[in-house]
């Protein structure tokens, strides 16, 4: 059984919309500045909000604050209190239109904010710029790649590290990438033999084919957290050997042998 997650991470559009902010100090103004920049309206009564965050330092008023506004259909946060929060605020590298969210489960904010500092320095001001392109030449990408399965090859191929999309690269051009496309194979098989049941063992080469793989053929023995590194919805078969390469796009074998 795959491990559940702690919360489905979302991204809400707050634009126009009412949110509740109780509390006032450092806490409350952070909280405030993150809202407007969502554009959210933020108001001070539930009216037509679902949505609120407490930020009141005093622990009894703060959980009374939390029990109405839950009692009136809201979900909550509660700043420094994860035990009564319905959801949690993550830490934001903005590449507008890319936001990557990092959250902890509310376990250490300081943590959340440490991954963030990384991965803005990480990632180049320009990662915006590709997804506009990228955006922009959907009609494009459509054309070119008339079969969704192809088309989803294609673009992983073009956005792994060293390829002509690296999100990680620079100056990448979409346009020009599809101008120049070389159609590579339509079947391609990648077996991979496993020794530790850590997904973070994984080498890049075979995380990147997991990633990637229209099906995953496995054997019993491997870890099903092996298994969430595929994409969701690519297909899983349960099997004892790599099969015939028959089908179109990429197939991944994976065996585990502790």
């Amino acid at each position: 059984m795959a491990v559940s997650l702690h919360s489905l991470p979302v991204f809400v559009r707050l634009a126009g919309r009412p949110v509740v902010l109780l509390g006032e100090g450092e806490a409350a103004e952070a909280k405030r500045r993150l809202l407007e920049r969502a554009g959210a309206v933020i108001v001070q009564e539930a009216s037509a909000a679902r949505l609120a965050i407490v930020a009141i330092e005093d622990a009894a008023e703060a959980e009374a604050a939390t029990t109405a506004l839950k009692a009136q259909g809201l979900l909550v946060n509660v700043v420094d209190r994860p035990a009564l929060c319905d959801f949690t605020l993550p830490a934001i590298v903005d590449r507008a239109p890319v936001l990557v969210a990092i959250g902890t489960g509310g376990a250490s904010a300081g943590l959340a904010a440490a991954l963030r500092q990384r991965l803005e320095a990480l990632l180049p001001s320009a990662l915006g710029k590709l997804a506009e392109q990228l955006a922009a030449a959907r009609a494009k990408l459509r054309a070119r790649f008339p079969d969704p399965a192809e088309r989803r090859r294609a673009l992983g191929a073009a956005l792994s590290a060293g390829g002509q999309l690296d999100p990680l690269g620079i100056d990448a051009d979409v346009d020009f990438w599809l101008d120049d496309y070389v159609e590579g194979p339509g079947r391609d098989l990648f077996t991979m033999r496993l020794t530790s049941p850590d997904p973070d063992d994984l080498t890049l080469r075979r995380a990147r084919h997991l990633a990637l793989a229209d099906r995953v053929y496995h054997t019993a023995r491997v870890p099903p957290a092996i298994l969430d590194r595929a994409r969701a919805d690519a297909e899983r078969i349960l099997a004892d050997a790599a099969p015939d390469n028959d089908l179109p796009g990429l197939s991944v074998f994976v065996d585990y042998a502790p």
